[in-house]
């Protein structure tokens, strides 16, 4: 208490135990469930928090965790799953990400980028189609990108 007091520090942060804050990681919110299959409203109370690494929030990167629901994404993610996303508003062709659809339904997928602009949602489960969205798609639904995966996150019962 007498060096926190010297430093003009609390003894919290002395420790490195601000709020949601640990020594090593940084808890971020599970924001809710995220379908991996037909877009459904996706973005709904604080479900759960995580941890993550304190170093990866360097650069005012920000993330969030989403739960996955549905089977579309299948093998890659089950449903229950949790998904760890650096908010971004783009992405590399390939990358899995969260996608706004129409402003509120959003839907996990791998996005690829075509050379017209277009964007294609793909399910890994064959059992699901494809959706590409023209460029003018994009932007009169519209179809935003929100986040794209960094990690998994699967709890054995």
């Amino acid at each position: 208490m007498l060096l926190a007091d010297y430093l003009g520090v609390t003894t919290s942060e002395l420790l490195g135990e601000t709020q949601g804050i640990s020594p090593s990681g940084v808890r971020i919110p599970v924001l809710g469930t995220i379908p991996a299959g037909i877009p459904l409203d996706a973005i709904e109370d604080i479900l759960d928090w995580e941890e993550i690494p304190a170093a990866w929030t360097t650069g005012d990167r920000q993330y969030f965790g989403l739960r996955v629901r549905g089977d579309s994404m299948y093998p890659r993610y089950l449903d229950g799953d949790t998904v760890i996303l650096q908010k971004e508003t783009t992405c590399e062709s390939g990358d899995d990400c969260a996608v706004l659809v129409n402003g509120a339904e959003a839907t996990l997928k791998q996005v690829m980028i075509k050379g017209d602009g277009s964007l294609e949602l793909r399910p890994a489960n064959p059992a699901y189609p494809p959706r590409t969205y023209s460029p003018a798609e994009i932007e009169s639904i519209p179809v935003q990108i929100i986040g794209v995966v960094v990690e998994l996150r699967r709890k054995i019962k």
